[in-house]
């Protein structure tokens, strides 16, 4: 007789509030019902990762709701720290102190989350932990970022939005891509590789700015960008940067082994310890928070989701979006005014239409890092 497969249990609540309650206050009721404080925190150390926001983004999530997270742990007895690794292209967030200091701007201090902010892979991205991967198909041993791999329990809280590489950013993004140290993340980015099409190529070298490792070069007589395809390891950043649609990705494939990379980098951060997982789903942003700006929203603000399984959470945020109504004016309304439009019948495909995010799910699966059938429980 076949195995009767038990469905992860996902708690859910919108953001409608009582007079006497913010959001910040639902939002410790929900973790509250769907079981966080089960977990033994006493005396123990408790990373909760996040992303702090790229200097000028204003879609990441308020330090109030990190603050909320924080409260409970320490109600329970735990050490908690808001941690993230160092990021593989240039910005404001490429080494520690650089790092805080966006942090700090964003409104992430000790005063206003109640706890430290430790960069989870050091000062130079370099201070990291080869952790094994049970199971792992593509990756043998992550790169993981010795703070939070230092850590007796995992936290994630993520900013459910659009993604210009992977459709969407969800749990397993903010984990497997987020706790990567700078080797980490070019071990998930290192077969997939760009083209750039010189029909549709400005010129403007908007792109030049997002690459840190000298993976472009323009052509000044003919005015036209190219890829250097030695040093170029894949990230993606230039094509978020691209505003003519001129840089993708020669096949799918490249994408495919990104997801399945990044599914299991995040059984390696959360295997073998208590962890739970938080999704809010609001401004959803078309691209990633990691963007020095941040677009209109493409759906309305759907939800607060928590869960102890981040697969049956991603999943669970990904089919809210998907029922609800494009807005007018974002880039998916824009998407679907073209004339060339496609209908992927599917709000991230539409959005960003050289995305795949499927894969990541199915291979999260796959390899044991959850369960995609999930049972929804409201919170009111």
């Amino acid at each position: 007789m076949d195995e009767v497969k038990t469905k992860s249990k996902v708690y859910y609540t919108d953001f409608r509030c009582k007079p006497d309650e913010g959001p910040a206050d639902k939002l410790k009721r929900l973790i509250k019902a769907a079981g966080m404080n089960t977990i033994d925190m006493d005396g123990k150390f408790v990373a909760i990762k996040m992303h702090f926001g790229e200097l000028g983004n204003l879609s990441f999530l308020r330090p109030n709701y990190a603050r909320a997270v924080v409260d409970m742990v320490k109600q329970c007895g735990g050490k908690p720290f808001l941690t993230d690794c160092n990021t593989l292209y240039p910005g404001s967030r490429k080494n520690a102190i650089e790092h805080l200091y966006c942090a700090w701007e964003n409104g992430f201090t000790p005063l206003t989350v109640g706890c430290p902010v430790i960069i989870g892979d050091g000062l130079k991205g370099t201070d990291d932990i080869a952790v094994p991967v049970a199971g792992g198909e593509y990756v043998k041993e992550a790169r993981i970022g010795r703070a939070v791999m230092d850590a007796d329990i995992f936290i994630s809280l993520t900013h459910f939005k659009g993604h210009e590489m992977t459709g969407f950013g969800g749990a397993i993004k903010n984990i497997g891509m987020g706790c990567g140290s700078r080797a980490g993340k070019k071990d998930q980015h290192c077969n997939g590789k760009p083209v750039i099409n010189q029909d549709a190529c400005r010129g403007c070298k908007r792109c030049m700015r997002e690459c840190a490792n000298d993976g472009l070069v323009f052509d000044e007589g003919r005015k036209k960008m190219s890829i250097n395809q030695d040093n170029c390891v894949g990230c993606g950043r230039c094509i978020g940067a691209c505003n003519f649609d001129a840089i993708g990705f020669a096949q799918d494939a490249a994408i495919k082994e990104l997801n399945c990379r990044m599914a299991e980098y995040t059984k390696a951060v959360v295997y073998g310890r208590p962890n739970f997982h938080i999704s809010l789903v609001c401004d959803v942003s078309p691209t990633c928070d990691c963007h020095s700006g941040n677009d209109t929203p493409i759906i309305p603000d759907v939800g607060m989701f928590a869960s102890f399984d981040p697969l049956a959470l991603d999943q669970a945020c990904v089919d809210a979006c998907l029922k609800q109504t494009p807005l007018p004016d974002s880039q998916l309304a824009d998407e679907m005014a073209s004339p060339h439009f496609h209908d992927h019948h599917d709000h991230f495909d539409n959005t960003n239409p050289n995305t795949e995010y499927k894969t990541c799910l199915a291979h999260a699966e796959k390899i044991g890092l959850g369960n995609r059938d999930y049972e929804l429980v409201r919170v009111r």
